[in-house]
């Protein structure tokens, strides 16, 4: 309570400030009295709210003092009483049982987005060509707490040809022994790129090894369970995940069994280098049935399987003093595919390197090399390099242009212009780092 009494100290000090600029003025000496007594004047009237002051101040503290209760500075002048509002347990703070302001906003009001990918395309591809203009997806993600043990992500793929259910999944982040499981359809953690949704990519494309070996656009995406865990050490960050899945995945992975389930497994690092730059490091493993030995009725009577072995790595720089103006993203992937089929073993393997430098605030410039085998006939080896450009006026929208030049294993060569427009509206959970 010593603290409040500085208050009528404060009173004075600005009094006397205040009549500073009428003392700092060379009086007249027939106004040097009047002036004197004027400033006694108020000096006494201090005085006087001092003393009413410290008087109520006592007043109060003994009146605590005899209910028991701590003492608390009062205002000089009696409020009238508010009823206490009730408060919203602190974020920052979260009750047990009971889920967070932040977790609880949406439970009945999921974050919602809507996201638009529109590519075009020009020169020659008579491979794998793709139409002029089209609106191959766009994605429409519903992510919100199911109660305070759980969050729910949906994401829907309206195409031309439809719409699909990219993923939806639940994820339990606080089970026993510090696991994070996940059930539903889920995007398994082979890799880097596969993890990723299209509107994230920094290409307009995938690259072949993942056309190739990996399943294109959709990936190793199935229905099936997820369970991860941090390994504690001294050294760096480390995580491990393992995954179920039911079996079909594309062209990676065919059941015909209920049985025929897949499995993936997932090992990350990371480290920061110093305070702007980092790197990713990661090893998968994935292994399943394949479609090889399916009949036309789709029974499989050669029980033939795929082995697939995977490295990635993702090295970032940001310097925290230029963030917004420079930074640097350089990633690569390498598979290997162990495919067995009527014909014998096929040994494939494929890989990409690529770097996206940015020059200026909203300007990206980007290359990447791509060479990867086919999974099914590893005789055949397709190479591509690629340049790009993206403009990226905000985190809602971005225009790329994409030069590429694909050389394919049966002798033909395609060169291709590339653009996209992306843009977003409604609020987008973030995605994987």
């Amino acid at each position: 309570m010593r603290s409040s009494r500085c208050a009528p100290s404060l009173i004075v000090s600005l009094a006397l400030l205040a009549a500073s600029p009428a003392a700092a003025q060379t009086p007249q000496p027939a106004d040097s009295a009047a002036l004197r007594q004027e400033i006694e004047q108020l000096r006494k009237d201090l005085d006087a709210l001092k003393t009413q002051y410290d008087n109520r101040l006592a007043e109060l503290e003994a009146k605590l003092a005899a209910a028991g209760a701590p003492a608390a500075p009062a205002t000089p002048q009696a409020a009238t009483p508010v009823p206490a509002p009730t408060l919203a347990p602190d974020v920052t703070t979260p009750t047990l049982g009971q889920p967070t302001p932040a977790a609880a906003s949406n439970v009945f009001n999921p974050s919602t987005a809507v996201i638009g990918n529109f590519l075009g395309a020009s020169g020659r591809n008579t491979v794998n060509p793709e139409p002029a203009l089209q609106m191959p997806e766009s994605e429409v993600s519903f992510q919100a707490a199911v109660d305070p043990y759980a969050r729910a992500d949906f994401f829907m793929a309206f195409g031309e040809e439809g719409v699909d259910l990219e993923e939806g999944f639940i994820t339990f982040p606080t089970l026993p022994g510090g696991l994070l499981a996940r059930v539903g359809k889920m995007r398994s953690a082979f890799g880097k790129v596969n993890t990723l949704h299209t509107h994230v990519l920094p290409w307009t494309d995938r690259p072949l090894v993942t056309a190739n070996l990996l399943g294109d656009e959709e990936g190793i995406t199935d229905a099936g369970m997820s369970v991860a865990k941090l390994i504690p050490n001294p050294w760096f960050f480390l995580e491990a995940t393992g995954q179920v899945f039911r079996g079909d995945s594309e062209d990676v992975f065919q059941s015909s069994r209920r049985g025929d389930l897949s499995y993936v497994g997932h090992l990350r690092g990371y480290q920061d280098l110093n305070e702007s730059t980092n790197i990713d490091l990661g090893a998968s493993f994935a292994h399943g049935h394949n479609a090889s030995g399916l009949d036309a009725e789709g029974v499989d009577v050669g029980r033939f399987t795929t082995n697939l072995f995977g490295v990635d790595a993702t090295f970032r720089w940001k310097p925290l003093q230029r963030a917004i103006y420079r930074s640097f993203l350089g990633r690569s992937e390498l598979v290997w595919s162990r495919r067995d089929q009527p014909g014998g073993l096929q040994r494939a393997f494929g890989w990409y390197l690529s770097g996206d430098y940015q020059f200026a605030r909203r300007w990206f410039a980007g290359a990447r090399y791509d060479r990867s085998d086919h999974a099914d006939d590893a005789s055949l080896l397709d190479s591509g390099q690629s340049l790009l450009l993206t403009f990226k006026p905000t985190e809602f929208s971005l225009v790329r242009g994409q030069y590429r030049r694909t050389r394919y294993g049966i002798g033909e060569t395609a060169n291709e212009f590339l653009f996209q427009f992306l843009f977003a509206i409604g609020a987008h959970g973030a995605h994987p780092f």
